[in-house]
């Protein structure tokens, strides 16, 4: 699994004059898996479909990605594409993803297992993507990592779905901001999307052990500090049922703030809150859609 990079995204960001089809390779070792519209939308939103659309057919020729149908209907024609053990040997070496953990998709097989829960990752990065060039703000391909593991202790991990970097830019004023992303697709139960809740809770206060000669030395403090100055807000995202369906998910991750104690004492000293996504997509996540899982009225996430 994914660590967090050691390097800023600020870092990461390619130079405009870097190839397009570099690009879509790097986003696809970042991603795994995008359809054609998500990497027009990703890297040249300004240019017209047939832009992209001639790249990854040369990519394709080349054997470096291939693609697979997504299991939806009515959508025969959408091609989800990945990158192939060839393409993902060469990913390597571009700077873009120089310092990543990636692990890419290599095969239709795994391509065909995580393709719907992929894609639905991918449209919340969009969202936000979009929100952040309408704003002025900053938000890339670079700035959405996947799948990013830390240790909880007890021998024990939390994988978020994304974390992701958003600078907000307001005149000379520069705000960064962090967030672990979790993309509900309504297939496991209500339940079990709570306890993710137990877990980030777990995470904010695990201090890794001293071992050896440094069993004596000083706490260092929780371990998420070693990446984040502060701890990354939490987000879920919401998607695949009914709007009462989807309203009864985030009442029962409410629940799970109020009458968990761990929980509640995280949610005092951490923003977290549920969105669906289809709203986020619609208004652009930093308008209302947002519910504090604490209580409150919806709001932008960055006014959690």
């Amino acid at each position: 699994m994914n660590h967090p990079a050691q390097d800023t995204p600020a870092t990461r960001r390619p130079s405009s004059s870097e190839p397009l089809r570099h690009q879509a390779l790097a986003a696809l070792a970042q991603h795994r898996i995008a359809t054609s519209d998500h990497l027009h939308q990703m890297l040249c939103p300004l240019s017209t479909r047939q832009v992209i659309s001639r790249v990854l057919s040369k990519l394709r020729a080349d054997g470096f990605i291939d693609w697979t149908k997504p299991p939806r209907p009515g959508r025969s024609h959408t091609k989800a594409w990945y990158l192939t053990p060839h393409g993902a040997r060469v990913t390597r070496d571009l700077p873009v993803l120089r310092g990543r953990h990636a692990y890419p998709i290599t095969s239709e097989t795994a391509a065909s297992l995580k393709t719907s829960h992929t894609l639905a990752v991918v449209r919340a990065h969009l969202a936000f993507a979009a929100d952040a060039r309408r704003l002025g703000h900053e938000h890339g391909p670079w700035d959405w990592t996947p799948e990013v593991s830390h240790v909880i202790g007890d021998g024990e991990r939390i994988v978020a779905d994304a974390l992701m970097y958003y600078t907000a830019v307001d005149g000379e004023e520069r705000r960064k901001l962090r967030a672990f992303v979790e993309v509900d697709r309504t297939t496991m139960s209500s339940e079990r999307l709570a306890v993710k809740l137990i877990e980030y809770a777990r995470l904010f206060r695990y201090e890794a052990q001293s071992v050896g000669r440094r069993r004596q030395a000083p706490p260092a403090g929780p371990s998420w500090l070693r990446w984040y100055p502060v701890f990354p807000r939490v987000l879920f995202v919401l998607t695949g049922a009914s709007r009462a369906r989807l309203n009864d998910r985030v009442s029962d991750l409410q629940a799970m703030v109020t009458q968990h104690p761990l929980v509640a004492a995280f949610s005092r000293e951490v923003p977290l809150g549920a969105a669906v996504l289809e709203d986020a997509e619609e208004h652009g996540p930093t308008a209302a859609v947002w519910v504090p899982l604490g209580g409150g009225a919806a709001r932008a996430w960055t006014e959690l």
